[in-house]
Formats: C-alpha cells, structure tokens, sequence
C-alpha cells in the first residue's frame, strides 16, 4: 500500500511536532512533564508505559518509554463541538523515552493539526482558534521544561 502523502515532504511545522531532552532519570523525568503539563493548563487522565507492557507481555526488551495523556477540557468539549472524530486522535499525548540512562527524550505532535491535514476537522477559524489555544499551552510546557536541547516546531 502506498501512502497518499509523501512524509517526507510535510513540514514538521504543519504538525506541531516539539521535542526536548531532560538530563535526568526517566522516573523524574516522567514527574517533571506531569507537572509542567498540569501547571500550563493539561490535566493527565491518561498514562502508561508500553515499554513495561511490552516486556513483560512478549518478553521484549525495550528502554524505557512512558506515554502521558495529557487533555484540557475546555478545548477538548470545544474540539468536539466542532467535529466528534477528534476523538479518534484524544488525548494529546506527551511521550518521554530514556535515550540512555540519564537522558530522556519528550516529545509530542500536535494532534489538532493532524486531524486538520487529515481533513477529519474542519479548516475554519474555530478549528484555527482551538490550534492556536493548544499550540500556546503547548510551547508553554516545553518553554518549562528543564531541556538541554530544544527543537521546537509549532
């Protein structure tokens, strides 16, 4: 099957992609974008790790990777208001992996933008309203976070 998009020619821009790398432990790295996450405005009703589930359930042996499902309400309710296959995409998550010990990884894609390159939300203002909402309490956690290395995509 081939894709109808070439990935490699969508900007990184188009989709909020942001990433960090926190030296630190990976537990502590976790607690830190939990609560960056909840200062800027996301609750975290969500959150697993699939490295644990892997390696315990298919004897994988995978580095540490935590998912971190983070969600305003307000947008959400607002998100939905304006097209419920959003959900689809819900929550928004934050992924922390260990790169090595000592340092993590977080990143994080904007889903409001990829459900609006997908066409699964509409291209109107409201839409634009509810990216540009996210992509502010986004930019604000990673602006927070104790990074040695930022890239930033909005």
């Amino acid at each position: 099957m081939s894709l109808p998009i070439d990935p490699e020619t969508i900007d990184p821009d188009a989709f909020g992609e942001k990433q960090a790398v926190l030296e630190m432990d990976h537990e502590e790295a976790i607690e830190h974008v939990r609560e960056v996450c909840e200062d800027v405005g996301f609750g975290i009703p969500v959150e697993f790790s699939p490295s644990e589930l892997l390696n315990e359930k298919v004897d994988a042996d995978h580095d540490p990777y935590y998912v971190l499902g983070a969600c305003n309400p307000e947008i959400a309710d607002r998100a939905l208001d304006e097209t419920m296959r959003i959900g689809g995409l819900f929550p928004c998550n934050m992924i922390v992996y260990q790169e090595e010990p000592g340092r993590q990884r977080v990143y994080h894609v904007s889903i409001m933008r990829i459900a609006r390159l997908l066409g699964t939300a509409p291209d109107n203002e409201a839409w634009e309203e509810i990216i540009d909402t996210t992509g502010d309490l986004t930019e604000e956690a990673f602006d927070r976070f104790d990074s040695v290395e930022r890239e930033t995509r909005e």
